[in-house]
């Protein structure tokens, strides 16, 4: 499955639609499998790949995803995380925000990439692939510059410089999006097949779709310009309204939640891969295999060429309902 993955990741449908992910795909199960607590994960390259593959090797879904947390640039350009104990299954977390305004981004060295966790992730990634690149796919994950950008600087006054000083704004955009691009090219230099995009706080359904065309869609699309092929922008919320101006960013595929109309996104995609779009809370975790089944079907009725969860796994979610994700 990962040779039939990778065909389609570079535009080259197979005879069936396969079931993977990109994005944080770390269960409670899965980190139980390999003798693993997630906490003892994010700082181990070793301990990181395993967590990564923990997945794969107890259902046979054919990926893994790392890092296992979204806040890692924001910790290398030195914001505090909070990295939780043995009993509490939770990822890293901003403790305080490096910044009250965009503008003071306009000050951060960014010519380093190697900083923080970043060259621990690249280690875990080599690791990952030796163990199971030869079966699975392995996603590079990072964030979109707008989902960086709520993780270091106060939310609310970002919002009123986006309206009185856009292109300050837009100028903090590039510069994060420059940052990233550092990031991902080293990700793919250390072994992963491709890198996700995922901008959950810059997506058309959370900031709407007229802030997304200024601000976030110029970013995107600067970032996925210096990110070599294939790359996938997973997006969250109803985005209905924007999926042909994200058919425009330049990602070779875009991921979307269940709240997006898959079939009327399959017809505004032209040219762009649509994955999609199962429910990672009511379904994968909540549910059982029979809705599972069903939702699966449903998007490949509605012309997904991938079937993805609509976000990351939530760690509790049962594995035979990963299993019966990627067997349907």
């Amino acid at each position: 499955m990962r040779d039939e993955i990778l065909k389609l990741l570079n535009g080259e449908k197979g005879s069936s639609i396969p079931a993977f992910s990109g994005l944080i795909h770390v269960t409670t199960a899965g980190l139980a499998s390999e003798g693993l607590k997630l906490s003892e994960s994010h700082h181990d390259a070793a301990k990181m790949a395993r967590a990564a593959a923990g997945v794969f090797k107890s259902t046979g879904m054919p990926s893994a995803a790392l890092p296992l947390d979204i806040c890692f640039p924001a910790e290398a350009l030195g914001a505090e995380l909070i990295y939780y104990g043995d009993d509490e299954m939770q990822f890293p977390q901003v403790k305080k925000l490096l910044f009250q305004s965009a503008r003071e981004i306009g000050k951060l060295e960014i010519g380093d990439w190697k900083r923080g966790r970043i060259g621990l992730i690249c280690e875990a990634i080599e690791l990952a692939k030796k163990d199971i690149g030869g079966q699975a796919v392995i996603s590079g994950m990072i964030p979109g510059p707008y989902t960086l950008m709520l993780y270091i600087c106060k939310a609310q006054n970002l919002f009123l410089e986006m309206k009185k000083d856009p292109q300050m704004a837009l100028d903090a955009l590039f510069r994060l999006s420059a940052f990233l691009a550092n990031i991902g090219n080293a990700y793919r230099d250390a072994g992963a097949d491709f890198i996700t995009i995922h901008d959950m706080g810059g997506s058309p359904g959370f900031i709407g779709p007229a802030k997304y065309e200024q601000f976030v869609f110029p970013a995107e699309k600067y970032l996925i310009e210096k990110l070599p092929k294939p790359r996938v922008l997973s997006v969250c919320g109803n985005v209905d309204k924007s999926i042909q101006l994200l058919g425009q960013t330049g990602a070779d595929a875009i991921s979307v939640d269940q709240t997006t109309d898959l079939k009327a996104a399959r017809e505004a995609l032209q040219g762009t891969m649509l994955f999609g779009n199962i429910d990672p809370v009511e379904t994968l975790c909540r549910g059982d295999e029979g809705l599972v089944a069903e939702s699966v079907q449903r998007a490949k009725e509605a012309g997904v060429d991938a079937v993805w969860p609509g976000c990351d796994l939530v760690p509790e979610t049962p594995l035979k309902n990963i299993r019966r994700m990627a067997a349907v």
